[in-house]
């Protein structure tokens, strides 16, 4: 008994310091993707435009204002595109709220019962769905029906200069490293070399941004390398034939 007690201490104390360090991502989806996405994007786009004037181009100094022409030029549509796109997404959710609140106002009771049909949907029978509703409705009948009619919480709620920053930045980050490729490879390597650097930076991102959402490392560079290939493929295949085309 003596030694079982202490033992016991012990095991719920490392139960509870398990339940404290344990990690979710799902508060890292908003900024996440958006600078999973530029900076994939800044990569990508970047190499691709380097490579289509490399495979015409037979001189630097195309290839280098192409490359700066694509990273400038991207990172600014990565970031307004985004902002555009995430504001449009909070300006439905923002409606939607306010109908609801209405409809609160309005008629309470047959929101009452929506909210408790819910609950019992997932499995609660309909006293306790209706308790359960109850509860939450007294304690905030707005944040409740959000949550749990229109999908809509603090953590999934987009936020439209944060995403526009995030993807912004990253586009330029994941764009430069293409232009340095552009300012220092040899011209005759330019498309090979353009093509390698991009892949291990590729592999590099995808790799980071799974780690950092708590999915698939290999899956995810496996993804972003295979349909990277595909896309610088095509584009060396433009430039060389409108290349030899003009010659």
């Amino acid at each position: 008994m003596i030694i079982f007690v202490p033992f016991a201490v012990c095991y719920h104390k490392l139960t509870f310091k398990n339940l404290e360090f344990e990690k979710h991502y799902t508060n890292r989806s908003g900024w996440l993707r958006a600078a999973v996405l530029g900076a994939n994007d800044g990569i990508l786009s970047t190499t691709s435009i380097a490579i289509g004037v490399a495979a015409a181009s037979d001189t630097r100094s195309p290839i280098i204002l192409a490359a700066l022409a694509g990273l400038v030029a991207g990172a600014l549509s990565m970031a307004a595109g985004e902002y555009v796109s995430v504001s449009s997404q909070s300006d439905i959710e923002t409606a939607d709220l306010d109908r609801e609140k209405n409809e609160l106002e309005t008629m309470p009771d047959i929101e009452l019962k929506e909210l408790a049909k819910i609950y019992q949907k997932r499995g609660l029978d309909s006293v306790l769905s209706m308790e359960v509703a109850e509860q939450l409705t007294k304690h905030n009948a707005l944040e409740a029906h959000a949550k749990d009619e229109l999908g809509i919480n603090a953590i999934s709620q987009p936020k439209p200069l944060q995403a526009a920053l995030a993807s912004g930045a990253s586009f330029i980050l994941g764009g430069l490293l293409p232009f340095l490729v552009s300012l220092f490879a040899p011209v005759g390597m330019m498309v090979i070399l353009l093509y390698s650097f991009a892949i291990v930076f590729l592999a590099l991102s995808g790799g980071i941004a799974a780690k950092a959402g708590g999915s698939s490392v290999g899956k995810s560079i496996i993804r972003i390398c295979f349909w990277g290939t595909i896309a610088m493929g095509i584009t060396a295949l433009i430039g060389y034939l409108f290349g030899v085309t003009t010659a």
